[in-house]
């Protein structure tokens, strides 16, 4: 199934020196989320410097909140949270637009829903 890295996402225990750090590394803006994208912060669409899209959102206490994830755009999201066991990985919250999986070896990753344009 053919993905792109799409996103990788920060949690960060202090938003705005996360925020901070990566404008200053990447040279790129940090703005506010839309509504559609969830909470937090990430690079726009324009930035093409920094592709894939870097986010960064206040840590919590959910699936995506421990670690850095990258996230792969997909085709068909449902296809893919079927493969991912199948594979040898496991489903840790499965959703229709984005999803938290982790690899064979347990290492946690995030998929995306490719949006029809």
């Amino acid at each position: 199934m053919p993905s792109t890295l799409a996103l990788i996402e920060f949690p960060a225990d202090d938003p705005e020196r996360a925020r901070s750090f990566w404008s200053g590394l990447l040279g790129a803006s940090l703005e506010p989320r839309t509504a559609s994208q969830g909470e937090g912060w990430q690079t726009s669409g324009e930035d093409s410097d920094t592709a894939p899209t870097v986010g960064v959102h206040a840590r919590g206490r959910g699936p995506g909140d421990s670690f850095s994830l990258p996230y792969f755009e997909v085709p068909d999201i449902a296809g893919a949270l079927a493969q991912v066991p199948a594979l040898g990985g496991s489903v840790v919250h499965p959703g229709e637009r984005w999803a938290i999986c982790k690899d064979s070896e347990g290492n946690p990753f995030g998929l995306a829903a490719r949006c029809s344009t």
